[in-house]
Formats: structure tokens, C-alpha cells, sequence
């Protein structure tokens, strides 16, 4: 030991009470907390004012002026029911897909396993440049999608240009996006379901419908509540794959709520506006959670007081 290191006052070690040590350990989480709920009242805060980023000298708070505007906007009403449209479409179509497929590969085998693995394929595939692909397929003059419409003859089917086949196109690009999602959802709940009741079942020469709308279908509802819960949020907040391919048009055909707030806040730089649709959006996304959330948590009841 060297004569520096002698001649050196003691270290003070910090030391943490066993009082403070729980809440020194979940300070993170706190921090991380008002880090989502700094942006979160931000927009409540922006919603109830008058603010446009090109006449700054005019913003004031006109405390919920902006929401009972909408209730006299026609152009409101149609976002709304366009969002809603378009969640719903997507989630259903995908939810039987899902299950069809999760369905056929069921069974454990090589076969099944790597099919269901080159099926996420599109999963991996980020959803502006899925649009951008289906774009270029649909394209009038070269898409590949285009000749064979025309070769069955659809010779005026216009995909995403036309306000009649708008949402048909772009809702076929979110089911392409998202289904291998729900299918790998239902997958893994179906091979984790206990197999005494097929067994039984299969004893007793019961017929396969019943046994799916009997016991599969009812011990498959939770995994088929979650693969909802997860898809309507994501739906109905879709921005990529309609903005990519339209833009929100063709006219206001496709203006979901998030096209809606980008376009108010950057076109029209209308921040009031735009963070009062974001709020009623989020409204809206917690409103069906919970009714999602508190089914989900009925059916455990019910399945735990029945087992």
C-alpha cells in the first residue's frame, strides 16, 4: 500500500436505506412514465386552443371550442365513419384468414412448421413499403395486378384511384400485412389447448364441426380477443399503408383520422385542430380496450370458476 493511499481520508459509501430502496428501484419506470405522459397532456393542452403555426399572434385558449366544432363538420363525420369502415373490414377479413390458416396448420409437422414460418414473411415487411409495392402491382399502365384484372375483364377497375375500389385496394394490403400476425396468434393458442377433450371427443365419434364450435372455439376466444384487441387498436390507428398509397384520397375516400391530423397540422398548420382529432382518436382506441379488456377478463373468470 503506498503512502498516498495511507495518508487518504476514508470513502464514504452511499448507502440506501431499506425504506427508500423500492422506490429507488422503480424510479425508472416513474421516469419513463412522464416521459409518455409529458406528450400526452401536451396535446389535451394544444386541443383546447386556438392555434395555427401561421398566425401565432392569434393563440388562446378557447377551452373545447374545437370539439363542438366538429359536431356541425361534415368532413368529421366522414373520417369517423371511414376509420371505423376501415378497422372493422381489415380485422374481420383478417380474423377469418387468420384462423383458416392457423387452422390447416394446426397439426405438428416439418411441413407445417416452415410454412407457417415463409407466411410471416410479410410481417417482416415494413407496411409503407408493402404499400408502395401494391402500388406499383396495381398500376394502370404496368402493374402486374392490373393485366390480370384486365385479362378477366375488369378493364375499369382503377384499384386505389377510384373512390368506389379505394378502400377494397388498401384494405387488401393491410389484410396481406397483417394476417400472418393474428394466424400466429391463433397458431400458438391452438397447439397450447389441452388435448383430454379432443381425445374424448374423437372416442365418442363426435363430428369435427361440433367439436370446433363446442371446444376449440370456446377455449381458442381468449388468443382470439387478444389478436382483435391488438388489431383493431393498430387498425383504426392505420396512417402508413393509406397514406403511402392515396394520400387520403382519392377526395376525402380514405381520410382516416391520422391522414386527417397530418394533413391539418402540416398542410393546414392548424395545431389545435390536429391535436383534437388525436385526442378523440385516442378516445375512441381506449373506449373499444375496454370493452375488449373487460370481456377478456369475464371469460378467465368464467373458465376459472368452471375448471
Amino acid at each position: 500500500m503506498s503512502d498516498a493511499t495511507i495518508g487518504a481520508p476514508p470513502r464514504r459509501r452511499f448507502k440506501v436505506s431499506r425504506r427508500m430502496l423500492p422506490y429507488v428501484l422503480s424510479l425508472p419506470a416513474l421516469l419513463v412514465c412522464i416521459g409518455i405522459l409529458i406528450p400526452f397532456f401536451t396535446a389535451v393542452l394544444y386541443s383546447l386552443q386556438r392555434y395555427r403555426l401561421s398566425q401565432p399572434w392569434a393563440r388562446e385558449y378557447n377551452w373545447g371550442q374545437n370539439y363542438l366544432n366538429f359536431l356541425s363538420d361534415a368532413s368529421f363525420w366522414n373520417t369517423l365513419k371511414v376509420s371505423l369502415t376501415y378497422a372493422f373490414c381489415a380485422v374481420g377479413i383478417e380474423l377469418l384468414l387468420g384462423l383458416g390458416i392457423a387452422l390447416l396448420l394446426q397439426k405438428r409437422t416439418r411441413f407445417n412448421n416452415f410454412v407457417s414460418i415463409m407466411l410471416l414473411m410479410p410481417l417482416m415487411t415494413a407496411p409503407a413499403l408493402a404499400a408502395l409495392m401494391w402500388k406499383l402491382m396495381t398500376n394502370p399502365g404496368f402493374g402486374i395486378l392490373s393485366y390480370f384484372a384486365n385479362s378477366l375483364g375488369f378493364t375499369d377497375f382503377n384499384w386505389a384511384s377510384d373512390p368506389q375500389t379505394a378502400m377494397l385496394t388498401v384494405v387488401i394490403v393491410d389484410v396481406w400485412v397483417y394476417t400472418p400476425f393474428i394466424m400466429i396468434l391463433l397458431l400458438a393458442g391452438l397447439r397450447s389447448l389441452p388435448q383430454q377433450p379432443f381425445e374424448a371427443a374423437a372416442l365418442d365419434g363426435v363430428p369435427r364441426w361440433f367439436v370446433f364450435y363446442r371446444i376449440t372455439l370456446p377455449m381458442l376466444t381468449p388468443f382470439l380477443l387478444t389478436a382483435v384487441l391488438f388489431r383493431m387498436i393498430e387498425s383504426i390507428q392505420q396512417f402508413d399503408i393509406i397514406y403511402a398509397m392515396t394520400q387520403g384520397g382519392p377526395g376525402d375516400a380514405l381520410t382516416v383520422f391520422q391522414v386527417e391530423a397530418y394533413l391539418n397540422f402540416f398542410q393546414s398548420t392548424n395545431v389545435g385542430r390536429s391535436a383534437a382529432l388525436m385526442m378523440i382518436l385516442w378516445a375512441i382506441t381506449y373506449f373499444l380496450s375496454n370493452i375488449f379488456i373487460k370481456n377478456w377478463l369475464r371469460l378467465r373468470e368464467r373458465q376459472r370458476g368452471e375448471s
